[in-house]
């Protein structure tokens, strides 16, 4: 079912563009870029976002194909439309040295397994949990915000080497981080996706 754009969106997109050329990112790329910038009207994103094109294709062709998506806190579920995420927050527990949401990835992770598109758009604890463990994820998208360990765990994501959607700087959110997912699930399938 094709997707119908409100007056509203293609209007914002249409001043956003008007006000910033992102004609030379490459196709997702340029979609990520222009919808965490129109979910947080901050254009400054535009180059402090990092991702590779080439991981961002695989990862569409994966949540297309139907791979899980796990969420951090279920701000960011309410933000992804069109598909169903998993968000263990409600059932995990803190402890010694494991915070509430560390403890949800650790769950997350043992409910859908290798492969999973995981969006962290609240608790850099969360990152830091999930590049503990052997995820093997098709794509994280890391835009955990805050003062403390936010940039850090974005930092380390990237050193990673894992396929990933970050930005440099402590700013982030649930808003932004469901808009990266939902760039990716508005993005048209290729034939070569398809075939």
């Amino acid at each position: 079912m094709a997707r119908v754009v409100h007056p509203i969106e293609q209007e914002s997109f249409r001043r956003l563009r008007a006000r910033l050329d992102t004609s030379h990112f490459p196709p997702l790329t340029r979609a990520v870029v222009e919808r965490v910038i129109h979910s947080a009207a901050d254009l400054e994103y535009a180059t402090d976002l990092v991702m590779d094109e080439d991981d961002l294709v695989t990862a569409h062709a994966a949540l297309h194909a139907g791979a899980p998506v796990v969420v951090d806190v279920e701000m960011v579920a309410a933000g992804i439309t069109r598909r169903e995420t998993v968000c263990r927050l409600k059932d995990a527990r803190s402890g010694p040295g494991l915070t509430r949401s560390a403890h949800a990835v650790r769950l997350a992770f043992e409910q859908v397994g290798p492969g999973a598109l995981w969006v962290i758009g609240c608790a850099p604890t969360a990152l830091e949990e999930l590049l503990t463990l052997d995820a093997s994820p098709a794509l994280v998208i890391g835009l955990p915000v805050g003062f403390v360990g936010a940039a850090e765990s974005k930092a380390a994501l990237r050193t990673s080497g894992l396929p990933a959607v970050s930005n440099v700087s402590e700013k982030g959110g649930s808003a932004v981080a469901a808009a990266a997912l939902n760039a990716l699930l508005y993005h048209p399938v290729s034939s070569e996706e398809t075939s």
